[in-house]
């Protein structure tokens, strides 16, 4: 007997273990622009950390079944990859993004990041074509990739490689922020700490 698995809808897995792990990073009081976010398990994950969440997705069901109450979550139904960015001219205290990738968006992510602000990324990589989907490169983050797009930011952490916690997947995975700029020509203060986990 054969058996059959039905996919987990985007949204509905469990939380990310990186994003748990850097949420620490998001400034209290932040809001966190959850990209992507499919029926908002980052979303919840953030609402339930008493931080501002807004939750984008293009499917409207999937951001219907998020469920939060509106005073401390803005949702937003958008296709970002064929429409304007629906956020222009704010910046977040965070930005999450998680198996998702479309290259063009990029900039404007980091742009969206508040001075402070964090970036948690994490999607597949080059390699995940040997194990299933996704396997267009279009999907497929290349070696060091995050890396060199958040070069004007602040590596705090950094990962890159092949995993089988759920599932066999090839991942790469950032945490990054945007600091604070200098007034003038200050000389640099105690640097900022970001706490490992």
């Amino acid at each position: 007997m054969t058996r059959t698995t039905t996919p987990i809808p985007h949204g509905d897995e469990a939380v990310s273990a990186w994003v748990q792990r850097w949420s620490h990073l998001v400034p209290e009081g932040g809001s966190v622009l959850d990209v992507a976010c499919g029926r908002g398990r980052h979303a919840r994950w953030f609402h339930q950390r008493g931080l501002r969440v807004v939750a984008l997705d293009r499917s409207a069901e999937a951001i219907a079944a998020i469920g939060l109450p509106s005073e401390r979550c803005e949702t937003c139904v958008a296709d970002i990859e064929n429409g304007p960015w629906p956020f222009a001219g704010r910046q977040f205290e965070a930005v999450i993004v998680t198996n998702y990738l479309w290259r063009p968006l990029l900039p404007t992510l980091l742009a969206s990041l508040a001075p402070g602000g964090v970036l948690i990324y994490e999607t597949f990589a080059a390699g995940n074509e040997t194990v299933g989907k996704p396997s267009r490169p279009d999907f497929l983050l290349q070696p060091g990739e995050l890396l060199q797009v958040c070069q004007a930011l602040h590596t705090v952490s950094f990962e890159e490689g092949f995993e089988e916690r759920q599932g066999q997947r090839f991942v790469q995975r950032i945490v990054a922020v945007r600091e604070f700029p200098l007034a003038g020509d200050a000389p640099a203060s105690t640097p900022a700490r970001y706490r490992l986990c």
